[in-house]
């Protein structure tokens, strides 16, 4: 894929369709939208121009008089999801529970979008107007915060990618009811003798519990709430 950092100009910079050609036919909304549902339903490799073009019943040709590249399509699919987010409400002064509340529609929008965690580790620094909203109202929230402007950017960072990561592990998980694999493995290496300080963590720790969603998003909560007042006062 090209070096997505280096563009000088982003699919926003530009005017919405090209002044060539006939009358419009398309917008760059419906493009979109009809991208997010083939990302959807048949994932992220699935999404090109031939394949979008077919969905909408057109030739590739014709889209690219709105988006000029798959790279510019997948930016302005990133950035419809950025839009799912709810910014409207003001801070209520308490920052992280504003924030993790706002970590929670983050996870929520990933796992609706399984796809987008591959796309964000491919396509760069490429932000669009949703998603530079977004930061905004995090940095917002976080006016009150203590920390310095870069430990903000910084905990906003860890965020999306605590958001992610925990999105992946929903899409992932199989079976709630049972104790999860790698902890039966654990447990059964631990008791083998040959690793004390692990036997007596999980000996400490009890039985580990189920993993349903209310239990990783407890989990995820917990963390968030651990995590990121350390990283604004260290």
């Amino acid at each position: 894929m090209a070096d997505r950092e280096t563009r000088q100009t982003t699919v926003w910079s530009r005017p919405a369709r090209g002044a060539r050609g006939p009358a419009p036919e398309r917008s760059r909304a419906e493009i979109t939208t009809a991208a997010l549902a083939l990302a959807d339903g048949e994932g992220l490799a699935a999404v090109s121009m031939r394949a979008l073009a077919q969905r909408l019943g057109t030739g590739p040709a014709s889209l690219y008089r709105y988006v000029g590249s798959r790279d510019e399509l997948l930016d302005l699919m990133a950035d419809a999801v950025a839009a799912e987010l709810d910014l409207s409400a003001d801070p209520s002064g308490d920052w992280l529970d504003d924030l993790v509340g706002l970590a929670r529609q983050s996870k929520a929008a990933h796992v609706r979008h399984p796809w987008l965690a591959d796309l964000n580790d491919r396509r760069g620094e490429v932000l669009g107007p949703h998603a530079i909203d977004y930061l905004d109202h995090a940095l917002r929230i976080l006016v009150p915060a203590p920390g310095t402007p870069g430990q903000k950017l910084e905990a906003i960072g860890l965020l999306g990618g605590l958001a992610t990561l925990f999105a992946r592990r929903e899409a992932l998980a199989v079976d709630t009811e049972t104790p999860p694999a790698r902890a039966t493995h654990l447990a059964a290496v631990a008791a083998e003798g040959r690793h004390p300080h692990l036997l007596a963590a999980l000996t400490a720790a009890g039985a580990p519990p189920t993993a349903g969603p209310d239990d990783r998003d407890a989990l995820f909560v917990r963390l968030l709430r651990r995590v990121l007042p350390a990283m604004l006062t260290g």
